[in-house]
């Protein structure tokens, strides 16, 4: 029998995030998340989907003919057969980055995938999901991606980037403001007076397309 996946869908667009924001890009939405997180904004991809064989999925992914593939969810790592997709996405020379809750364990991804590694924030409601354990397995290549809610969350961000050293562990540290919980230019205001080393995020996919699916 051969591997396969649940997908929710695949589909070429710009990134609206992490440090290949705005360039063309593929993704593979895999079904199913163990979290929820109160500012979702994927929830459709919880259930449903297709199975589909990884070389179909590959198939599809060539015709676009990209450069950069992301994998996401819902939460990828959920489905063990994430990791055998990636590698067959590095060896086929696409550079390719996960979104990971960080709930899960990331030791078996590909080094040569960016891991995009969120820590729930206590305005999340998931928070008690972190597994810190994750944070010692980040290299150059990764990134970690706090989303808040609140000045408190905000707090509690610079914390743990303080604790963890973070922006010492990954590539970038990446800042952004939960749709309609908090304004991103009091995000903005807030990084310049500490002089935070993290990047503002300002997710170009809603900016450009109100966060349609498939887009």
């Amino acid at each position: 029998m051969q591997d396969t996946l649940r997908i929710t869908e695949v589909f070429y667009s710009l990134q609206g995030e992490t440090r290949t924001a705005g360039l063309p890009t593929v993704f593979v939405r895999l079904t199913g998340c163990p979290l929820r997180c109160q500012y979702c904004d994927s929830a459709y991809a919880f259930t449903g989907g297709t199975v589909r064989t990884l070389e179909s999925i590959m198939d599809q992914v060539a015709a676009f003919k990209p450069r950069y593939v992301c994998v996401t969810g819902g939460e990828p790592l959920a489905q063990p057969n994430a990791i055998p997709l990636m590698k067959m996405l590095c060896d086929a020379g696409y550079q390719v980055s996960v979104e990971t809750s960080g709930s899960l364990d990331i030791s078996a991804v590909d080094t040569r995938v960016s891991r995009v590694m969120d820590l729930k924030t206590p305005g999340s409601e998931e928070a008690h999901r972190n597994r810190y354990e994750n944070v010692e397995l980040l290299t150059p290549n990764d990134q970690v991606k706090f989303v808040l809610c609140s000045r408190d969350d905000y707090d509690w961000a610079v914390s743990k980037l303080i604790q963890y050293g973070l922006e010492q562990r990954v590539d970038e540290v990446l800042f952004s403001a939960s749709h309609h919980q908090l304004s991103s230019t009091d995000l903005a205001d807030w990084i310049v007076a500490d002089n935070l080393p993290v990047r503002l995020q300002m997710q170009l996919h809603k900016l450009l397309w109100n966060d349609e699916p498939g887009r």
